[in-house]
């Protein structure tokens, strides 16, 4: 049967290592969150309040493309990064601390209730986790150059709207896993672990906290 699995968490949980993993290992197709090729990110990190409305609007499009593309696959799928964090996290955030404004933020999100009217829904949302201090410590270690704004306050920001969402996304089913005391790259074993409660929750079992 056909499954579209999504990744989701915040700056630095591990969901690019996670999802090359098991694409890796259970032969799914992947995809991943536009940075290289995305031409608003320079400008969004070097003036936020003038290009966030422009980035989330160029991330929506590419999200909701994706989305459909990876659907459409007969193949199992993997998304890292979901097009629903693009609006209840990032765009909420970008707004909050006013970076875009009341009209931008209505508007985007009339496009974003549109758009998702038209997706399909996902098989599984896996949602990792892991304490800000851990997501620093990962985000300095990678050394991108446009990341280096992000501070421990917006990550705190992002992380209680995270909790905030889980709490009340319905789509599909949800694995929750706890990433610090994993290492899906450089530890089999835990992979295999993730594997199996994957499996489980897609087969219809509860949804628990994976700690390790």
């Amino acid at each position: 049967m056909k499954r579209l699995i999504l990744v989701a968490g915040n700056i630095g949980a591990g969901k690019t290592s996670l999802t090359e993993r098991l694409g890796e290992r259970m032969g799914w197709r992947t995809a991943y969150e536009s940075v290289a090729d995305n031409p608003y990110l320079p400008d969004f990190y070097a003036d936020m309040r003038q290009w966030s409305f422009h980035l989330q609007v160029y991330f929506l499009g590419h999200r909701a493309d994706q989305h459909l593309e990876m659907a459409a696959d007969p193949r199992f799928a993997i998304i890292d990064r979901s097009i629903y964090e693009d609006a209840h996290i990032f765009a909420r955030a970008l707004h909050s601390m006013g970076n875009i404004s009341e009209r931008d933020y209505q508007t985007y999100q009339q496009l974003f209730n549109v758009l998702i009217k038209k997706l399909p829904s996902p098989s599984l949302l896996i949602y990792l986790k892991a304490p800000v201090s851990l997501l620093i410590k990962r985000i300095r270690s990678r050394g991108r150059a446009i990341e280096n704004t992000i501070t421990p306050e917006y990550l705190e920001l992002l992380d209680s709207y995270y909790e905030e969402w889980i709490r009340v996304f319905d789509l599909c089913p949800v694995l929750t896993i706890r990433s610090d005391n994993l290492n899906f790259v450089h530890r089999p074993r835990h992979l295999d672990q993730v594997i199996a409660r994957i499996q489980e929750r897609l087969a219809g079992k509860e949804e628990i906290v994976f700690n390790s």
